[in-house]
């Protein structure tokens, strides 16, 4: 990822310090300040806002699929994607300074961290405890102090706040990589010379027959690749679907701007979030060294 030149130099991200959106945030913006926030909502609002330039939001992991409240989150906003950043989530359990694996019996952290721990969890007989947020509960691992309560959270947030690390990559599946966007109030035009080049869209359909085979039809026709495409039902309604798709090329790109074009006439709208440059990590895990 290219890292622009910028003011404040400042990223916000949910959670507390020594998340792992705060590990993402430092690995893709090294330099920058990471400003932690309690909500989604309260990370965009700081960019909204101008009081940082950036948020580094996570969007879905390899094994537990997408985060769903940043599709509703992110058309609300007057946000645009301007980079993508992927992060191996390498999962530890913490403890106190007193705490010998054997003395844990419950463990904190974030349900989806709780779930991509299950096995092993389950191997050790320790009862999972949903918390908000990873490092949040070895925060309050570390405040509480009990040697039979544990955290599930990374090594950062081990440094952070003091605890000892009990074991590593504890997670059930080797892949288990979380993919963020990171998101900016004014655009970017990546240089197709840094790589390939990503842009993400959101369309609505018509409630006709064979509506999304019409919609879709174009990018088949104009041999433009669509790598992701997620469905999800909004304001209620079993009628009015909405898509969220990443492709691959610029909208200038004539073949991307003839695809678009099809799109719209099938669809009640289209909105483009963005075009950034592809992630190295996303290239070689489709084996394209």
């Amino acid at each position: 990822m290219t890292v622009e030149t910028n003011v404040k130099n400042k990223i916000a991200f949910q959670g507390a310090l020594g998340a792992y959106s705060n590990i993402a945030c430092e690995e893709a913006y090294p330099g920058w300040t990471p400003v932690p926030c309690v909500t989604f909502e309260d990370a965009f609002a700081k960019v909204e806002k101008g009081e940082t330039d950036r948020a580094m939001i996570p969007i879905e992991n390899s094994q537990a699929g997408r985060v769903a409240d940043i599709h509703f989150i992110l058309p609300e906003s007057d946000l645009t994607i301007v980079g993508e950043h992927f992060l191996r989530v390498r999962h530890c359990l913490l403890g106190t300074e007193k705490s010998q694996l054997a003395d844990i019996e419950t463990v904190l952290s974030h349900p989806q961290a709780l779930g991509q721990c299950r096995k092993y969890l389950n191997s050790q007989g320790i009862t999972p405890v949903a918390h908000g947020d990873t490092a949040d509960a070895a925060r309050v691992v570390a405040r509480r102090a009990e040697i039979s309560r544990g955290a599930i959270a990374s090594r950062l947030a081990a440094t952070t706040y003091g605890l000892n690390i009990l074991a590593e990559d504890i997670e059930d599946a080797g892949h288990n990589t979380t993919r963020f966007v990171v998101l900016a109030k004014t655009p970017l035009d990546p240089d197709p010379a840094d790589g390939p080049i990503m842009t993400t869209i959101m369309f609505e359909v018509r409630n006709v027959p064979a509506a999304l085979y019409k919609a879709l039809g174009g990018f088949a026709t104009n041999r433009v690749n669509m790598t992701k495409l997620e469905s999800y039902l909004t304001d209620g309604s079993f009628n009015a679907t909405q898509f969220f798709a990443d492709i691959e090329g610029h909208p200038n790109d004539p073949q991307v701007a003839r695809a678009l074009e099809e799109l719209d006439f099938h669809t009640k709208w289209v909105r483009v979030f963005g075009s950034y440059t592809r992630q190295r990590m996303r290239v070689a895990s489709d084996g394209e060294r």
